[in-house]
């Protein structure tokens, strides 16, 4: 594995190359936007940002979504994929927020699991991106590269992989590190074999652990 510091450089080395990036979901609300995360997971934001202007065009606000017919908003969001089920999570989380919370997102953690549909890398991403709260959320693509690079062992939950650069990162940084890494993964391929391999941060890290190895 990579030691503390050397996570850091591999981290800072993803910055230099990808330059400044940040969300690339739609959304003019932070309900809106919340609900932009639930429908991405396993999907694209591509994919999400293709049927949210038709979504938030016809249902702007959560009392307008708590309303919806579930089928009509299926057609809507059907391209996306798990399409029944995040149909209904998004009606009953737009009731909950309206009924419950006074169409205020919550700000905190606990508050968005509350929701239908929206787990802990949901709320991480609204925290980080919506009230710029030190949090970082964990995808495919970082939980790749974390592993691939050997952040942490290829074994890790998202949850682990979230505390261990969470512990080795300066609070401040995560939420750049975060969308850092999701470009990264979208860049590179994190399943090639070592002599396929092409980018040359990935050779360092393979390099880098070989060495922390053979001090063992």
């Amino acid at each position: 594995m990579l030691k503390d510091d050397q996570i850091v450089w591999a981290i800072h080395q993803m910055e230099a190359e990808m330059g400044p990036v940040g969300p690339s979901l739609d959304s003019r609300t932070p309900f809106q936007y919340l609900v932009s995360v639930i429908l991405s997971a396993q999907a694209t934001d591509v994919s999400v940002n293709k049927v949210t202007p038709v979504l938030f065009d016809r249902y702007p606000t959560p009392a307008a979504l708590m309303a919806a017919d579930v089928t009509e908003v299926e057609s809507i969001i059907k391209s996306v994929g798990l399409f029944h089920n995040k149909a209904k999570n998004i009606i009953k989380t737009a009731r909950m927020v309206h009924e419950d919370l006074n169409d205020e997102v919550p700000t905190d953690r606990k508050g968005i699991m509350a929701l239908p549909g929206a787990g802990r890398k949901t709320a991480n991403v609204v925290l980080s991106d919506v009230f710029a709260q030190n949090t970082f959320a964990v995808d495919t693509h970082v939980s790749a590269i974390s592993k691939r690079l050997h952040f942490i062992d290829q074994a890790a939950s998202p949850l682990q992989v979230e505390q261990k650069i969470v512990s080795v990162l300066p609070p401040a940084e995560l939420h750049q590190a975060h969308h850092t890494m999701i470009e990264f993964g979208r860049k590179y391929s994190m399943k090639l074999t070592p002599d396929k391999e092409v980018c040359q941060l990935i050779i360092d890290c393979d390099q880098l652990n070989e060495e922390n190895e053979g001090l063992q």
